[in-house]
């Protein structure tokens, strides 16, 4: 209703936000925007790196904990070599869009828990194919600077035609009249993945890896350990 006050959010100081954040949700959504514009989709690697992690939060919508994991793989072998899961307490409630500024704190802190840091994360959720071109990929990569990729289980945003049946076949996701990702079949029978760049890759290479990085199932390696991760039982 017009002239009905914002209700206004704190988020705790984190490595997001070192001395805190105050603001309502249109703050947010302006934030989103000025960082969607540090997004590169410049490879930042020739070939697929061999250190390749995966991340994922389990957290219903009315959870109040986030329990982030991380899973590092040898994408020689897809075996994975380390894991790491964070629990901590959430900053905002469940807000469609702002989803990263709820993940990404936990994320970002089961990432520093690895042995090793990865070259390449892929993130279960949207990288630019977002309202505001910035999903939780492309808002891990440009706070980490690494490479990050775009792998949702749902679309979020854009429009697409029909995806073949078989194993890699794909169809553009458009918004506004650009391509942002892809609608992509990993596997014959299964319902889509939406793939889009986050951060420091082109949307040709983050089809590839994905592609690459794709065992027997549906998801990709890193983020289907990551996703069993974060739904294990709580740390002690």
């Amino acid at each position: 209703m017009p002239g009905r006050e914002l209700k206004r959010f704190t988020l705790p100081p984190s490595r997001l936000f070192p001395d805190g954040w105050e603001g309502t949700v249109p703050d947010l959504r302006q934030l989103q925007e000025t960082l969607a514009s540090k997004v590169s989709l410049e490879d930042a690697h020739a070939s697929l790196p061999r250190w390749v992690a995966g991340v994922d939060v389990g957290l219903g919508r009315f959870a109040k904990m986030a329990r982030a994991a991380a899973v590092l793989l040898d994408s020689r072998s897809l075996e994975p070599v380390a894991e790491a899961v964070v629990e901590q307490p959430v900053g905002l409630p469940y807000i469609p869009g702002l989803l990263s500024f709820r993940e990404l704190p936990a994320v970002l802190e089961a990432l520093a828990r690895l042995p090793r840091q990865p070259a390449l994360v892929l993130c279960d959720g949207q990288g630019i194919a977002h309202p505001r071109r910035f999903g939780i990929a492309s808002h891990l990569g440009v706070a980490t600077g690494l490479a990050c990729i775009g792998v949702a289980k749902s679309r979020l945003a854009g429009t697409h035609g029909e995806v073949g049946p078989r194993r890699g076949d794909r169809a553009g996701l458009r918004l506004d009249g650009e391509t942002v990702g892809y609608a992509l079949r990993t596997r014959p029978g299964c319902t889509p993945l939406y793939i889009s760049p986050g951060h420091r890759i082109d949307l040709q290479r983050a089809v590839s890896y994905v592609m690459a990085l794709l065992g027997g199932y549906r998801l990709p390696e890193p983020t289907r350990l990551a996703d069993r991760l974060s739904k294990g039982p709580p740390q002690r």
